[in-house]
């Protein structure tokens, strides 16, 4: 449970007349718009912000992947775990911005995910399934209705595969969502009345279009300045932006946003809301919807009084549900407008209700308390039904008119563990596995709005447990034990491991798992699944940061074996991490002596170590190691060996001053990697001191890779340095600057873009070889 300091803290960020003047303008406009994208943070923040706090627009983001795929620059987060992070941060950015979100994937076992870096559209859409990709986005466009289209990329070449799958697909489902023979059950078509491409390029950094972008039709200028906050709708969007932490993203900004669209098929326009029915006046002649706009406009100019803005909302509700019939394709407004008068009802009677529940995790065919709260006395009777989709019982509705009330849930019995990985997610409540419907009458007026719990409730494994160490990597021949400790939720009795291979056994005795390995193991990895009292074992990662609260990841707990032809060089290495990578932790798992550099080592005596390894974006995440550079510059200079994993551009990496010889990082990124895992990788130098030994790396060290090459390669570097490897993904020219090492003074500087730490992650082989061999001695 939340404690009362965490509880009081989340109520202060949502003052109560914020919120309601947020209730007040999303009542000034019957428009919707869904700004369409790959990933968690591909959405026009500073855009919508502007388009839904200004215009009074429904926004809704549809997002094809969780992000599972890419970099974090916040911690160790990776695939699966690093989904959920970005998931939630995409949520936080969208309560920011008061939009919904149309996920299209569910997380990495989903077959629309996030696998990395695609230089190509068609073979994105070949991964994920291209008739089913569109059809998720033809149910979010039946679902939410909208009237206008934006993807946020064009489907050019030099963009991000991924980006123009996305674009490519939210054209081709605007057909089939209109096209009354494409069946979908329990929703209708519906035809999107503008679709718009973005009037701008996408180079930079990242990308770089090829083709120049349409020419502009209209243009969205977010530079006007909210009341309630002062700030510019623009920054207001910015700090949406901010939530995506593990992209680094937020800017402190002071001009305008300007956002020009090309409108497809259409001609120029003062606004993307021309011809569009803005008021409820513009769908139909009754009187009762011009009623029901100077209701509402009288509201928003009642602010902040709150007795005459309930006046108003309540007349503009009775106004709209005496109308008896409306167009077919107007009726989902009218709804929607009911159901944004009521959140709007609720803020201004300040009815304030709170859900807190007894556990975030609860076990399959046990049960979970909620405690409803009234921040003030109640005037008349509310009742809550507990509403879950699936893994809970069905509710039981409580009625009450005290100041509280509590009720129970059961799970079910047979309730699959669950990763957050929801469908939807709606900015006025009602999301996860378990949330609240409230109905109460305020002034003679039934209500009716989503109360989400406080926090998130999710099924929790039958058996959480863990093993220490968490992998073995067994240099070949292999031979003798190794002890794992095994700890689980209440102590095991009996602990099995499932499909152990000729070359290993495997025992249990009190708390430990003995291990023996003999010579006859075959190379390979394993992952050995373990079950704790004939219960299957699941680890649980536990996520918490300040801007997404917390949550978890689950997955089955394996016993992970790399049985692999390795030698480590006897020297001491010392690692700054970054944040960003697990390679400290593998380095350990070799053997290898490794001490964790914090910012008072670094300050310390650097020559008692060999050599230096600078973890991933390490120089834009580490100010300690930045004030050090010439430390390290001289460290080498001396005869140490300083090993600098991938950065970007970004990363606070001068070309001229962060390396000790200049090396200039590759941008856009899009022409400076390799994408494809399997391309052919020429070895320039097999004789080469950090190609000879103490493993002898050949091109089978290049086998078995997942997701890519690298990225972020060198294009420039001094005389200095010599490139070690040269690779291409097919068609393109071949790159020089995945590793590039150099002698300097009595030492050795080597800067490697290859995406080692994923692969290690990955228990690939040549990876742990590779490394192994940075770690020597200059």
């Amino acid at each position: 449970m939340l404690s009362s300091r965490d509880r009081l803290h989340n109520r202060a960020k949502s003052p109560r007349f914020v919120a309601l003047y947020r209730a007040l303008t999303r009542l000034k406009s019957t428009v919707t718009v869904m700004n369409t994208g790959a990933h968690p943070d591909d959405e026009h923040n500073s855009m919508l912000a502007s388009l839904r706090h200004e215009h009074g627009a429904r926004i809704v983001v549809a997002c094809s992947t969780r992000g599972e795929g890419g970099q974090n620059t916040l911690g160790p987060e990776r695939l699966g775990a690093l989904g959920v992070v970005r998931s939630r941060e995409l949520e936080e950015a969208a309560r920011v911005i008061d939009a919904d979100i149309a996920w299209l994937g569910h997380g990495p076992n989903d077959p629309v995910h996030d696998f990395g870096f695609s230089k190509s559209g068609p073979d994105t859409l070949a991964r994920w399934g291209k008739e089913r990709t569109i059809d998720r986005l033809v149910r979010a466009y039946r679902e939410f209705r909208p009237d206008i289209v934006i993807p946020t990329f064009l489907d050019v070449p030099g963009q991000h595969g991924h980006h123009r799958a996305m674009t490519e697909a939210a054209e081709t489902a605007l057909a089939l969502s209109a096209d009354p023979t494409y069946k979908i059950a329990g929703l209708t078509p519906w035809k999107v009345s503008k679709y718009y491409l973005p009037a701008w390029s996408g180079g930079g950094d990242y990308y770089d279009d090829e083709v120049p972008p349409p020419p502009a039709t209209t243009t969205i200028i977010a530079g006007a300045c909210d009341p309630v906050t002062g700030l510019s709708f623009a920054r207001l969007g910015e700090v949406s932006r901010a939530y995506h932490a593990t992209q680094n993203m937020g800017d402190w900004r002071y001009d305008a946003s300007r956002w020009d669209l090309h409108l497809v098929g259409g001609t120029a326009e003062i606004s993307v809301f021309d011809a569009l029915p803005t008021k409820l006046s513009d769908l139909g002649s009754q009187p009762e919807l011009a009623r029901a706009d100077a209701a509402i406009a009288s509201a928003i100019a009642a602010f902040p009084k709150s007795d005459e803005i309930l006046s108003a909302l309540i007349e503009a509700k009775q106004a709209l549900s005496s109308i008896d019939a409306i167009a077919d394709h107007h009726a989902h407004r009218i709804t929607r407008k009911i159901v944004e008068l009521d959140a709007a009802i609720v803020l201004a009677a300040g009815l304030d209700l709170t859900a807190s529940v007894s556990s975030r995790d609860v076990l399959p065919g046990s049960s979970v308390t909620i405690t409803i709260e009234s921040a003030h006395p109640l005037d008349s009777t509310v009742t809550v039904t507990p509403v879950a989709p699936k893994a809970f019982a069905s509710g039981v509705p409580v009625s009450f008119s005290a100041r509280t009330a509590i009720l129970t849930v059961e799970a079910d019995p047979h309730a699959d563990v669950g990763n957050p990985y929801y469908p939807k997610w709606f900015s006025l409540g009602g999301n996860g596995a378990l949330w609240l419907e409230v109905e109460a009458e305020v002034s003679g007026t039934k209500v009716r709005f989503a109360l989400d719990t406080e926090e998130a409730v999710q099924i929790a494994p039958a058996k959480r447990a863990a093993i220490t160490p968490e992998a073995l990597i067994l240099a070949l021949p292999a031979q003798g034990q190794h002890s794992f400790t095994v700890k689980s939720t209440g102590a095991p009795s009996s602990v099995s491991v499932e499909n152990t291979p000729s070359g290993l056994s495997v025992k249990f005795a009190g708390d430990a798992l003995q291990l023996t390995a003999t010579p006859d193991l075959t190379p390979g990895k394993y992952h050995l699944p373990l079950s704790v009292d004939g219960l299957s074992a699941h680890v649980v990662t536990p996520i918490a940061y300040e801007h997404i609260g917390t949550s978890r990841y689950v997955r089955p707990l394996t016993l992970d074996i790399l049985a692999l032809d390795l030698k480590v060089p006897d020297t001491k290495v010392g690692i700054i991490n970054g944040g960003a990578d697990n390679v400290s932790f593998w380095l350990k798992r070799m053997g290898a002596n490794v001490i964790d550099l914090d910012a008072e080592a670094l300050a310390g005596d650097l020559s008692v170590y060999d050599t230096i390894i600078v973890g991933l974006f390490a120089f834009g995440t580490r100010p300690d190691l930045k004030a050090v550079t010439s430390k390290l510059h001289t460290f080498v200079e001396n005869g140490g060996h300083l090993v600098t994993l991938y950065h970007r551009p970004t990363d606070g990496w001068d070309k001229q001053a962060t390396p000790p010889r200049p090396l200039t990082i590759g941008s856009p990124s899009l022409r400076w990697r390799v994408n494809n895992p399997s391309s052919t990788v020429e070895i320039l130098q097999p004789n080469h001191p950090l190609f000879a030994g103490p493993n002898t790396i050949t091109r089978a060290d290049f086998d078995g890779w997942d997701k890519e090459r690298g990225l972020y390669f060198a294009s420039h570097w001094d005389e200095a340095y010599e490139p070690l490897l040269s690779m291409n993904d097919v068609g393109e020219n071949p790159l020089f600057g995945s590793l590039v090492s150099g002698r300097i003074g009595k030492g050795r500087h080597t800067h490697t873009s290859l995406v080692l730490h994923h692969q290690l992650d990955k228990l690939v082989p040549g990876a742990f070889r590779i490394m192994a061999n940075l770690l020597q001695r200059a």
